[in-house]
């Protein structure tokens, strides 16, 4: 078996769904499993769409029919029929969002965030079923939440490795063995039938965790860029693709911030050696990059740029060590207010980090470690990873720059820095 996952770039609009539709006309094999994300920029819009609701604001309603109109206008696009059933299926599929803006915000954000983002996935797969049976595939859709099984972390949904591969044998496999199956990404269930999410962008580890309760012969992501780069094309001109990657060297560009992997998605397909192929869906002649066990150093130097950083400098107020002890508090603070560290350096009288902004997490993080600690913090900081290294790369990248921090082991320089540039 395989698995195919398309993000949302690769359905942003009717366009898009035809040449996806064509892709897997073209180069299917039987026993396809398809994983599909929301739409375009929709996940995005759900996001905002669920603040609005949290808050209270009038605004909620509005961006919803907003919502709803762009998924019709596809439909519309996509087929003649202005009856066709599944502008009655796109309007279901909306409805438990319309259910629960009629009632007052609970205090479980995250629980709503899930209840609210996951219908973008929910949608999609519904269009592009009802697109590729109308042009004579042999395809059903399947809601991933019956199979992927995780606990009642919301927004971060720990999966039940022993329940998802036993709902994923006794029920996916049996359908896989008919027809194509179009199912969805970033969700899954609870026990209890609530839906939770796998975290931000968490479609690409969907169609791993898929991969490997299928024991499928290979994953491929379908992106817009030719394979992995060895830099974010906005950031560099000039940038290479990278033919073939190991499975750790995948894990550390994933990790610091390449935006091509999800970071959890290499782990479950290292552990039954399933291939990795990362490919264009603009250009499906094309190999692409293929992500294997075999260990081979990247013939390029990579980059991985993060902006909009803050940097956290903790200090003891009596002047004692920052030690074991310090690090465990601090470290279950940054658990509570769910703030991800991208880099950290640890001295005798501080400890630094690097984080993403994120006003309303940073605030109450800084809030709480100032309780404890002597904190000072910058923003507007820019961190750049390069694996691969050395000086003339470093050089590259800092002309015009102010280094606040710089770490560097054996593979890895990290530099969180200031455009000077910039008043």
């Amino acid at each position: 078996m395989e698995v195919y996952k398309f993000g949302g770039a690769s359905v942003c609009d009717a366009k898009s769904i035809q040449n996806m539709a064509a892709l897997i006309n073209n180069t299917a094999s039987e026993n396809l499993l398809v994983v599909i994300s929301a739409i375009g920029n929709i996940t995005n819009q759900l996001e905002l769409l669920c603040q609005y609701y949290i808050s209270n604001d009038s605004r909620a309603t509005p961006l919803l029919e907003e919502i709803k109109n762009f998924h019709f206008n596809i439909v519309k696009d996509l087929f003649q029929d202005p009856h066709h059933p599944l502008y009655d299926e796109i309007a279901n599929v909306f409805v438990e969002i319309e259910w629960l803006l009629e009632e007052e915000a609970s205090d479980a954000p995250d629980y709503l965030y899930d209840q609210i983002v996951s219908i973008g996935e929910v949608a999609s797969t519904k269009l592009v079923t009802a697109y590729l049976k109308s042009i004579g595939c042999n395809v059903a859709w399947t809601d991933a939440r019956n199979y992927i099984k995780t606990d009642n972390t919301y927004q971060e949904a720990k999966v039940d490795w022993l329940k998802t591969e036993a709902e994923i044998q006794k029920q996916l496999i049996p359908l896989l063995q008919k027809c194509i199956v179009v199912t969805q990404g970033f969700i899954g269930g609870t026990s209890e039938n609530f839906t939770t999410t796998l975290g931000r962008d968490g479609s690409d580890y969907s169609a791993a965790i898929f991969s490997a309760c299928l024991n499928a012969k290979a994953l491929t992501i379908w992106k817009d860029v030719p394979g992995v780069l060895n830099a974010d094309p906005k950031w560099f001109e000039e940038t290479e693709r990278i033919p073939q990657l190991s499975y750790h060297d995948a894990i550390e560009l994933a990790y610091y911030g390449a935006t091509v992997i999800h970071p959890k998605t290499i782990k479950p397909l290292q552990n039954k050696n399933i291939p990795l192929y990362v490919r264009s869906f603009k250009d499906p002649t094309h190999l692409g990059t293929i992500i294997t066990a075999l260990e081979t150093p990247l013939p390029v130097p990579s980059f991985i740029f993060k902006v909009n950083q803050v940097l956290i400098s903790i200090f003891p107020k009596d002047y004692s060590f920052i030690i074991e002890e310090n690090l465990s508090g601090i470290f279950s603070l940054f658990h509570k207010h769910k703030v991800k560290i991208n880099t950290m350096l640890n001295a005798a009288l501080s400890f630094s980090v690097s984080v993403d902004q994120h006003e309303v997490k940073v605030q109450a993080l800084i809030k709480d470690l100032s309780f404890f600690y002597k904190v000072k913090y910058n923003i507007g900081l820019e961190l750049v990873t390069i694996r691969y290294y050395n000086q003339q790369t470093i050089d590259r990248v800092t002309i015009k720059k102010q280094i606040l921090l710089e770490l560097k082991s054996r593979h890895t320089c990290q530099i969180l820095m200031k455009d000077t540039t910039i008043e």
